[in-house]
């Protein structure tokens, strides 16, 4: 997966909005104004940045060389994900989800069903 499908990945999600406001090499994902992914461009590579369970997040840096703790972002809760096809597609789609689930988690009840309708 490259940084264009990744992209496309997060924009399917309900209520999600790109926005720019690091300025536009930086792609900032949103749900409900709350950040789930950042994605750029660094060395040529894309790279994504998403939020993971602290524990969840070590195991996956332990197993794929191209996740590490979050550049620029709390090493705790983000990751960042190369995506030079060192980590299958398939994990960086669930990534994405998991990111976004998490943000969601995190609102209002009415926040959350602001997003059913």
């Amino acid at each position: 997966m490259d940084l264009p499908e990744a992209i496309d990945c997060c924009l399917k999600l309900k209520g999600a909005e790109e926005t720019t406001p690091f300025g536009p090499e930086a792609l900032v994902y949103k749900v409900g104004g709350k950040m789930f992914a950042l994605g750029a461009f660094r060395n040529e590579v894309g790279e994504m940045n998403l939020k993971c369970d602290p524990e969840r997040a070590l195991e996956l840096r332990d197993r794929y060389e191209g996740i590490t703790p979050g550049y620029h972002m709390s090493k705790k809760h983000w990751n960042t994900v190369r995506l030079d096809g060192s980590v299958p597609g398939a994990l960086v789609r669930e990534m994405i989800g998991d990111s976004y689930a998490l943000v969601v988690a995190g609102m209002t009840r009415k926040q959350r069903e602001g997003l059913k309708g």
